[in-house]
């Protein structure tokens, strides 16, 4: 969904970049391990490599959870119910495959089994960058060297586990 609210000087995009809703997933298996997708800009072949968890954009006027569950059905192939609160937010400006975005991101936290990912519904867009997945164990992604996002994730992850969710969102970097 575009909002009414266009980005402002100092947001790190160009003013007037509508604001772009989003929501994300976080999947927590039992090692405790994280289910990440991999994947670069499509449109700069000299781009990064990054890990992100599944989510995306929600649509104009589709709720967040309905947005999360959508996004991660297309990029992974399963369904949840109930996903629980939000558990943290997060504004992320960036650019991606040309364009400028200016994001208010809601994340949520479930845990699961780990499953065989299987993105058989990927948009045109996902399919153009989206190239790869695992379930990262917390070990592992607390000392990589790979870019993930959200920023410290493993740290986030691992406080949630030992402390349960935030009283109310928590804004993350």
């Amino acid at each position: 969904m575009v909002s009414s609210r266009p980005a402002q000087a100092g947001d790190g995009v160009p003013e007037g970049v509508p604001e772009r809703r989003a929501a994300r997933v976080v999947l927590v298996d039992r090692t405790p391990a994280v289910l990440l997708l991999g994947g670069r800009d499509p449109s700069d072949p000299t781009a990064l490599p990054f890990w992100f968890v599944p989510g995306g954009g929600a649509e104009d006027g589709e709720p967040t959870e309905d947005a999360a569950r959508r996004e991660l059905y297309e990029e992974t192939g399963t369904t949840l119910g109930d996903l629980g609160p939000v558990v943290w937010t997060r504004r992320a400006d960036f650019f991606f495959d040309g364009r400028a975005f200016h994001q208010a991101e809601v994340f949520y936290v479930v845990r699961t089994q780990s499953f065989t990912v299987r993105a058989t519904a990927l948009t045109e867009d996902e399919d153009r960058f989206i190239k790869s997945w695992r379930w990262w164990p917390l070990a592992e992604l607390a000392t990589t060297d790979e870019v993930v996002y959200p920023v410290d994730l493993a740290l986030l992850v691992a406080r949630w586990l030992a402390d349960g969710p935030p009283t109310g969102p928590a804004r993350i970097r």
